[in-house]
């Protein structure tokens, strides 16, 4: 063979691969299936290092399965709708669409340099009408089964963005995408009921089994599930009843003053007639602008304004002071929090801070409390309650449903679930997007754009000039129309929809990409789905992944799925650092993907982000590492090379009784690595150790680099080896391949299957140790018991030696390693 050389290899069978379409993937009901799936990429025209982490997991999984005889979907596409498009073209004065589809053929040119087994002819993009169609048939099918709707709404509004995030999209009071500081704004929206699925999205983590526990965790976080009392408190001088919510009743008898979001709708009416409107106004106005970070750490300064207003507490008739406070979120609960200052110590510091009543309700079992002696609330779930009426006395959690029953019994209250999650508020007012399809009617309301009329087309007379208006606002040839059921002039909704709702389904369109009748045909996607093994970043903990459950319930639930999960196990790989940062165009640490390429080739730098660390750990890049991993493969290459003659004379089958001691002890290292790559691959993910297995059978092999081996051991050495690297380094195996074997391609041969026989040493080196210290080694049968043994360790002259004359006190025999005489 001629001298490695990756660039001419690799393009040659990239080249192969894609003439013979030879990832190319229809359903098959004789052999099992296997869906193996990366997160799709957004556009943004280059690969980064996490980016070939992320798809060489993947492949690995796929071109492994398929040798296991798997019928293995791989397919690939992007999540090419969202705001870096349109801002590309206000900057550069180019269409979004010329922009998106620019980059997406860079990087398509850039995932085929790297060998990747995509079956390309299941690409989905999101952009095209022939996906948005259905993203839109999706929305109308949400809308009919009471899960899409308008309102009104104080949202996050990123100024810099130009649009509205939803909660998930804020991250520390920022926004996700371009890191500015997010407002509140009131806004009409578009919203996705996802509470309707909260229970049953926070039950079934319990089927996930193949998920890490991180990321549940997260998701049962975020749902954040708990029960309650909500219940009525009248208000003093108003006709008006003040709803609220909490997870302590046990303090109930407790409350001085109620907290109240500067949102809540009673505020407004307070003011409606109070001298101190104007100033109660200007705070909440200031709490708006709050990001929700602010308003709800730990460590921010609580503050309020008092209304002059009072509320009668139901349980003991107590007045308690109405206040506007920060601290208070207009959408968890009613809107409204009470303030038991002794049992809460937010509610602690905010009395003290503004000289409010405490009243002491909880205390230890074993000690009296005394407010006078206190310097912090008492917030234990645990102890007894005083000052509370007839539950006095009662320890807490008996207590808790004890005053729940009251309330109910009395009429002015109820037991109530509450979520920290909210409804998906999925409203955007850009372009770049897929359009709602809903028309106004001045007559008939919201009405949905016939199935028929869809793809409801996003139109290209626009302006970009950014504000509260959809740039599909200024195109009046889109936003003038007729109304489908009376025929009236009437107006299209002018939002578009979250990139996220893309994201939540593409996994099921690759399983029929072409279907211009239905997002997907039911057979196909019910062979294929769910995933069976999805790859991706643990930033999509709770976005994407808790999204995709959603929307995969509800199409269960329509009928459309026959699953209810869309991904059966999960793998959150670790990002990519150099100089212990993650690698950014901002901090100069970028590595790019077609620099290593072009200097060692796509096997190379599949080879070393595989081995540098396990998969869901952080990878610090190496330059060294890389360089490592080169002059492996060329180790692999040469001592292929010094086999090859013998391995086109050897046999497949062939006499294991006539190989010599050290080539036994080659056969037996191959199959010892043979059971731990495919248990590292197949069980753990572990492919680090996989290639380190594989690169110690190598240096087992380089002792018979100057000497001949036995031509049947020499093809099943080869073959074996070249399967087994074959997932990890595609291009090189492939042509060793050829070149050894001539058999079509390796990546279609059976995964090579160890002897559990074979793996057995015949031979191991026990150790005599004197009181504890090594005096000998000899070589005994591998298959020796015990009493044997340690019977032919004593025989050893050394034993004899160190042991005449003395008291031998105990023998110590551990079997297969050592014999320890004990002597005095």
């Amino acid at each position: 063979m001629d001298k490695y050389s990756p660039q001419e290899i690799e393009k040659k069978w990239q080249d192969k691969w894609e003439k013979d379409a030879a990832f190319k993937t229809e359903m098959d009901a004789n052999r099992p299936k296997y869906y193996a799936l990366e997160m799709f990429p957004y556009p943004s025209g280059n690969l980064h290092m996490g980016h070939v982490r992320n798809y060489s997991i993947g492949d690995v999984m796929a071109r492994y399965k398929t040798m296991e005889g798997f019928n293995v979907l791989h397919p690939m596409g992007f999540d090419s709708f969202g705001m870096p498009a349109e801002n590309a073209a206000i900057k550069n004065n180019v269409k979004p669409a010329d922009w998106t589809f620019s980059n997406i053929e860079n990087m398509k040119r850039q995932q085929r340099s790297m060998g990747l087994s995509y079956d390309w002819d299941r690409e989905a993009i999101t952009c095209t009408p022939e996906y948005y169609k259905w993203t839109q048939w999706l929305f109308e099918l949400f809308y009919k089964r009471g899960l899409a709707y308008k309102k009104k709404a104080s949202v996050n509004w990123c100024d810099t963005c130009g649009t509205v995030l939803a909660n998930e999209q804020v991250i520390d009071g920022k926004c996700w995408r371009c890191d500015s500081e997010v407002q509140k704004k009131d806004l009409s929206q578009w919203f996705l009921k996802i509470t309707d699925y909260a229970d049953v999205l926070l039950k079934d983590l319990d089927k996930l089994a193949g998920w890490p526990e991180r990321v549940k965790t997260m998701q049962e976080n975020w749902i954040g599930r708990s029960e309650g009392l909500e219940f009525e408190m009248d208000v003093e001088g108003m006709e008006e009843k003040l709803s609220v919510y909490t997870t302590r009743p046990d303090t109930a008898y407790g409350i001085t003053f109620v907290a109240l979001a500067a949102e809540n709708p009673l505020v407004e009416k307070i003011c409606a007639n109070n001298p101190k409107a104007a100033e109660i106004q200007a705070f909440c106005e200031k709490v708006r602008n709050q990001s929700e970070l602010e308003r709800t750490s730990s460590e921010s300064e609580k503050e309020g304004i008092f209304t002059g207003v009072y509320a009668i507490n139901p349980f003991n008739g107590n007045r308690a002071q109405l206040w506007v406070t920060n601290y208070v979120l207009a959408d968890y609960g009613t809107g409204a929090v009470m303030g038991v200052p002794s049992g809460d110590q937010r509610d602690w510091m905010f009395a003290k801070k503004y000289d409010l009543p405490i009243i002491l309700t909880l205390q230890p079992k074993d000690k009296e409390l005394k407010l006078e002696e206190m310097d912090a609330a008492y917030t234990d779930k645990d102890g007894v309650l005083v000052n509370s009426g007839k539950f006095t006395g009662m320890e807490i959690h008996k207590a808790m449903s004890g005053i729940i029953d009251e309330a109910e019994a009395q009429g002015f209250g109820k037991r109530k679930v509450n979520y920290r999650l909210r409804d998906w508020l999925i409203s955007r007012q850009r372009y770049w997007g897929a359009p709602i399809p809903v028309i106004h009617c001045p007559h008939c309301g919201e009405v949905l754009v016939p199935e028929e009329d869809l793809p409801v087309r996003l139109p290209e007379d626009v302006s970009f000039d950014s504000g509260a208006l959809s740039p599909l606002a200024t195109s009046e040839a889109f936003v003038n129309c007729k109304c489908p059921q009376c025929g009236a002039d009437a107006k299209r909704e002018t939002d578009t929809m979250d990139t996220f709702i893309c994201s939540s389904w593409y996994y099921l369109r690759y399983t029929d990409p072409k279907n211009d009748q239905a997002p997907f045909a039911k057979d196909k996607v019910n062979y294929w789905a769910p995933v069976d093994q999805y790859i991706g970043g643990i930033e999509h903990a709770i976005l994407h992944l808790l999204y995709s459950r959603f929307f995969t319930k509800v199409l269960h639930d329509a009928g459309l799925v026959d699953f209810d999960e869309p991904f059966a196990n999960l793998l959150t790989q670790g990002m990519v650092l150099k100089d212990g940062s993650k690698m950014s165009k901002s901090k100069g640490n970028v590595v790019s993907p077609e620099e290593i390429i072009g200097k060692y080739g796509a096997d190379t730098a599949r080879l070393f982000i595989l081995f540098a660390a396990p998969v869901d750990r952080d990878l610090e890049w190496s330059d060294q590492g890389v360089e490592g991993a080169f002059r492996f493969l060329g180790r692999v290459w040469r001592i292929l090379d010094h086999f090859e003659p013998m391995v086109k004379v050897g046999k497949d089958k062939y006499d294991i009784t006539a190989l010599n001691k050290d080539e036994k002890e080659l056969r037996r290292v191959l199959h010892v690595t043979i059971k731990k790559v495919t248990e590292d691959i197949r069980d753990r993910f572990m492919f680090n150790t996989a290639i380190s297995s594989i690169m110690e059978l190598v240096n087992a092999a380089y002792a018979f680099q100057d000497k001949d081996l036995n031509a049947g051991l020499a093809r099943e050495f080869a073959a074996a080896l070249i399967r087994m690297l074959a997932p990890f380094a595609p291009h090189i195996t492939e042509e060793l391949w050829h070149n050894l074997f001539a058999e079509g391609s390796v990546h279609q041969q059976q995964w090579p299957k160890f002897e559990e026989e074979a793996t057995k040493l015949a031979e191991i080196e026990i150790v005599l140790q004197i009181n504890g210290k090594v005096r000998d080694r000899i070589t005994l049968p591998a298959d020796i018991d015990k009493t044997a043994m340690e019977a032919a360790v004593k025989e050893l002259p050394r034993a004899k030696e160190l042991t005449e004359g003395k008291t031998i006190v105990k023998v110590i025999c551990v079997p297969k390693k050592l014999v320890n005489i004990v002597v005095k």
